[in-house]
């Protein structure tokens, strides 16, 4: 069960890792000071911080078999789980507003400018729906092997 959980623990990664390149890429941290961006930098970061600290002692674990290990990683994905949750409760408002100005005629004005558009609109929703749920996945099969529930 420790094999799947770094399996989907890593396909978890691969899709957080493209969207924190989209944000980067499309200006997420210089839109907080204009305030287009819906994401603060802390909790982008933070996330994915703990998220590869979490990974990392995950892999240490699947090396050394240690309970302690287990619950560690655990731990840490706890916190990345709510502020995943923040963030996406975040992003979901962005996300309406596009496709609200999609269904609508595009008009030259500067709200279509790449200034005003936030920065985790670029955000595809299939990376963020199965970013989701292999995370959820990725936390319940830790805590699942954590408890010894189907083998070590």
């Amino acid at each position: 069960m420790e094999i799947a959980a770094l399996t989907a623990w890593a396909v978890t990664a691969l899709g957080g890792f493209y969207m924190l390149g989209t944000w980067i890429q499309r200006g997420g941290i210089r839109q907080q000071q204009s305030g287009a961006s819906r994401l603060p930098v802390p909790v982008v970061f933070g996330h994915f911080a703990l998220a590869a600290i979490g990974l990392v002692v995950w892999i240490i674990y699947v090396v050394a078999d240690s309970s302690a290990l287990a619950w560690t990683a655990f731990g840490l994905l706890l916190p990345v789980a709510l502020l995943g949750f923040v963030m996406l409760a975040r992003w979901i408002p962005v996300y309406r507003d596009r496709a609200t100005a999609e269904a609508t005629p595009a008009t030259a004005t500067a709200q279509t400018a790449d200034a005003a558009v936030p920065a985790e609109r670029h955000f595809p929703l299939p990376v963020v729906l199965a970013h989701g749920l292999f995370a959820v996945v990725t936390l319940v099969l830790v805590l699942l092997t954590a408890l010894g529930i189907g083998g070590s």
